[in-house]
């Protein structure tokens, strides 16, 4: 088996201190697994340059989002070059909440792709379907609008960069619905089939993540689905005492690949 991202987003959550704390305990749990598990955390803004400090190993740091112009008049916004400056791997885009809390949409989504791309920042871009796209049979179709238009102007040389993260909508959060393993691995086939018809052969490497209130009990079963390359966890990646275990669980697997 290639490589499994393995990672997390914190949202608004953990100060300073206990970011620190966590990246600490991260790195100890980290040594010594297999190299073929790639973990990642995304944590807020303010903890960017202190966790960048922090990190004496090859897991990878995240931002939640960023700009797509280099500079301007954007009050609130961080532009790629300032995440660069930092040291940031990777950058979070198109989260379900950025889309419905603050208006993000695909066609901006690909301008940050761009940006990301060009300061050789790692996109990873987040897509799901919402519960109506479900409940109407048509969640390829909505898959296939994002993709096409967030990773539009593409090459396939740049796309190599680009990790997709499918996240369900209505199978995150605090309320969200354990979407079942079957259901996961038709939906990443179809990214897959959408990934290759954009970008060829290279569409047939290009990470496919899930997130969707993953835990330690279906974590396993999600990754067994041949276009299913990594994990992207929610809350049960923010305490590590449930973290760990996932991430003991997922280097048995990898031996056993």
């Amino acid at each position: 088996m290639n490589k499994v991202y393995i990672g997390t987003n914190w949202k608004m959550h953990k100060s300073i201190k206990e970011g620190r704390e966590y990246c600490r305990k991260l790195q100890e749990i980290a040594q010594g697994k297999d190299s073929r598990m790639q973990l990642f955390f995304i944590p807020p803004y303010t903890a960017l340059t202190t966790l960048r400090a922090e990190l004496d190993s090859n897991i990878l740091l995240g931002a939640q989002n960023m700009h797509w112009e280099e500079e301007g008049p954007f009050t609130g916004e961080i532009s790629p070059t300032m995440l660069k400056e930092i040291g940031i791997d990777l950058v979070e885009l198109g989260h379900s909440e950025r889309r419905q809390y603050y208006n993000e949409n695909d066609i901006d989504l690909n301008k940050k792709v761009h940006a990301a791309i060009d300061k050789e920042i790692i996109p990873l871009l987040c897509i799901g379907e919402k519960l109506e796209d479900k409940e109407n049979g048509v969640s390829g179709e909505s898959l296939s609008i994002q993709l096409k238009i967030c990773l539009k102007d593409l090459t396939p040389a740049q796309a190599k960069n680009v990790l997709v993260a499918y996240e369900p909508v209505w199978a995150i959060g605090a309320g969200g619905t354990e979407a079942p393993a079957d259901y996961v691995h038709q939906m990443h086939d179809h990214i897959r089939k959408v990934l290759v018809e954009l970008f060829g052969d290279i569409g047939g490497e290009m990470p496919i993540l899930f997130g969707g209130s993953v835990n330690r009990g279906n974590a396993i079963g999600y990754l067994r689905g041949q276009n299913v390359n990594g994990l992207f966890i929610g809350r049960s990646a923010w305490d590590l005492s449930l973290f760990e275990p996932i991430i003991n669980d997922v280097e048995e697997f990898l031996s056993k690949s």
